[in-house]
């Protein structure tokens, strides 16, 4: 499996992304809004785009369908239930769904509702597992749920999925937010050491290069993922102290979403 990252250099600071068979040069597009970019990169690299997937219905990651399709041909592929709000669906997707790309690429498809209701992420099965997770999961940080989500559906998804996930699973998220996810961290929680330095090195690498995180770095650095710490329920209950000193896991994460869309 070959993954390009593309990076679009526009306001809301989408990545798009083609996965290609090395062995037949058929590729998919995930959510290819800045059509020329991913085209263009298609045409360079010698490869075919047959398929296009969108992970969700917002118009930054359903804006360039239209381009795409009609100059390759693709078929497009999306959540099942999102047949009324993008148009020209050709494969409706459901959980545990396979993706096949060319003669070795395989993707299964995880329904994550949260940050829409018809929202999906694609888990690689490759030597290195990858997670091309759109909006619902982003480096040092989690979607959310103004337009059409759900904060407790997100946390479902990611109790109930993402946890789940192996350490060495890549991360591919749909936008980078990266340094201001990880300032977010460190504002619940001041002594992650690794979150610090992690942002030093963000902020020190251009978005087009951006080095892709893992499961097992986002536990180190992801608020959402560390819904037991002491430093973080202890600045929680500062802030709501109601809060008891031993939350449910599912309080925490709904008031650091709700602390989020804010901040």
């Amino acid at each position: 499996m070959i993954v390009e990252q593309i990076w679009t250099a526009n306001n809301y600071r989408n990545f798009n992304y083609l996965i290609a068979c090395p062995e037949t040069g058929e590729a998919l597009a995930i959510d290819p809004l800045d059509h020329e970019k991913c085209l263009a990169a298609a045409k360079t690299r010698g490869w075919t785009v047959t398929q296009v997937l969108n992970t969700h219905e917002h118009g930054d990651h359903i804006g360039g369908n239209h381009f795409v399709i009609a100059a390759t041909g693709a078929k497009l592929l999306a959540h099942a239930a999102a047949k009324d709000s993008i148009p020209g669906i050709d494969r409706g997707l459901k959980a545990g769904d396979a993706i096949r790309v060319g003669r070795t690429v395989e993707l299964q498809v995880l329904d994550t509702p949260g940050h829409t209701m018809s929202h999906v992420c694609l888990l690689a099965h490759a030597n290195r597992p990858g997670l091309f997770c759109g909006d619902t999961l982003f480096n040092a940080g989690a979607g959310n749920c103004h337009n059409g989500g759900h904060p407790k559906e997100l946390y479902r998804t990611f109790a109930g999925q993402l946890y789940a996930l192996s350490d060495d699973t890549v991360i591919y998220p749909g936008h980078d937010y990266i340094e201001n996810n990880l300032r977010f961290t460190l504002d619940r929680e001041p002594d992650n050491a690794h979150a610090a330095a992690m942002l030093k090195t963000a902020a020190a690498e251009p978005p087009e290069r951006r080095t892709p995180t893992t499961i097992g770095v986002e536990r180190k650095i992801n608020t959402f993922f560390r819904l037991d710490n002491p430093s973080v329920i202890r600045r929680l209950r500062e802030v709501f102290p109601n809060l008891p000193e031993k939350p449910m896991p599912e309080e925490v994460f709904l008031l650091l979403r709700r602390m989020r869309n804010d901040w």
